[in-house]
């Protein structure tokens, strides 16, 4: 049975880099054609660094993040249509779009991209506060309204009201349920936007938590949800190809967002979700650097503790290449994603 799956996840996982790589093509010519272009702020707004370390990245294309949402839904849609309307076994088997473990990350992943996308237009188009799209506070109350849906989800529909915590077993919360997984969704989200700063940052960063939660699926007996974390990682790594420095396109708000929301719901599926502030330790380290630095400039007159906020552009300003930051911060993602499978594999055994 489990040689089934890991060969079940090892071909739609290429399949779908191979879709996500047959067509780039057709994205990049929309997103050139019609100048979806990547709008940068004026040096005189408040963030002179970040402006003068990026300012030449101003009209490289963004949404790139549609190719990953959009063939795995693609796949997935296929699959379960075909699978229900024809005999034919092996469309069966290799269907991977169940009620129980891929509905609710698919549409959340599907909710959350296209609010991204829209925010991401209003970018190009310079429509919003300072030309910015939409405003903070009105992306925090549309993710966490979708949030909201999701701990429904879990607590009426699944009927879940248990953590698990690593080395103590299951932990009952009840109703504080609700407010835990609309914060661990929004958090996860807004980490993953935030990390979405340098070319292949997020996508690498990204990709291995999600391969991380993809094993521990797979150990947990979940392998539709082991099977949709590799076809994300399948068109992530497509999606890669173009996004590495200097880059086609960029991700964007609907493949950051996407990918956040998506993330954060699988660690709840798996009930391994205390392990995602180690597994995805970077996106952690990312968002509190941002409220350090929003913090200290409210409270001590505008001084700031790092050149630039999110860390990754403090290392850029301190001296660091583009490519250098990405590529310790994708070794350092590998490094905590061990930890964080170790941890996982020595409380599963009770060694």
């Amino acid at each position: 049975m489990q040689t089934f799956e890991l060969i079940r996840i090892a071909i739609l996982s290429s399949v779908a880099f191979v879709l996500a790589m047959a067509f780039t093509p057709l994205l990049t010519h929309f997103l050139y054609k019609y100048k979806m272009g990547k709008h940068i702020r004026d040096a005189s707004a408040d963030t002179p660094i970040f402006t003068g370390l990026h300012k030449a990245k101003e009209g490289t294309p963004t949404m790139g993040g549609i190719l990953i949402w959009a063939v795995t839904l693609l796949l997935a849609l296929s699959l379960g249509f075909l699978s229900a309307v024809t005999d034919i076994a092996w469309l069966d088997k290799l269907n991977f779009l169940s009620r129980a473990e891929t509905w609710l990350p698919l549409g959340a992943l599907f909710a959350a991209s296209l609010v991204g996308l829209f925010d991401d237009y209003l970018n190009v188009r310079k429509i919003g506060p300072k030309g910015g799209g939409l405003s903070m506070r009105i992306k925090l109350l549309i993710y966490t309204a979708i949030a909201l849906f999701g701990a429904w989800w879990f607590y009426y529909k699944l009927e879940w009201t248990q953590l698990h915590v690593p080395f103590l077993g299951s932990v009952e919360i009840g109703w504080l349920y609700i407010p835990f997984f609309i914060f661990v969704i929004v958090a996860t989200l807004f980490s993953v936007n935030e990390i979405d700063g340098l070319d292949g940052l997020a996508g690498g960063t990204v990709g291995v938590a999600l391969g991380s939660y993809g094993v521990i699926a797979f150990v947990q007996g979940k392998y539709d949800l082991a099977t949709l974390c590799g076809v994300l990682l399948g068109t992530l790594l497509a999606f890669l190809w173009f996004n590495i420095n200097p880059a086609r396109f960029f991700m964007g708000d609907t493949g950051a967002m996407g990918l956040g929301i998506t993330l954060g719901i699988i660690a709840m599926l798996t009930n391994q979700v205390l392990l995602l502030p180690i597994i995805g330790f970077l996106f952690v380290l990312e968002s509190v650097s941002v409220i350090i630095q929003l913090t200290s400039k409210k409270l001590r007159n505008g001084k700031k503790v790092f050149l630039s906020a999110p860390i990754h552009h403090h290392l850029q300003a301190k001296g660091w290449s583009e490519t250098k930051v990405v590529m310790r911060f994708w070794v350092l993602s590998m490094v905590f994603a061990v930890i964080g499978l170790l941890i996982f594999f020595i409380d599963s055994w009770g060694l």
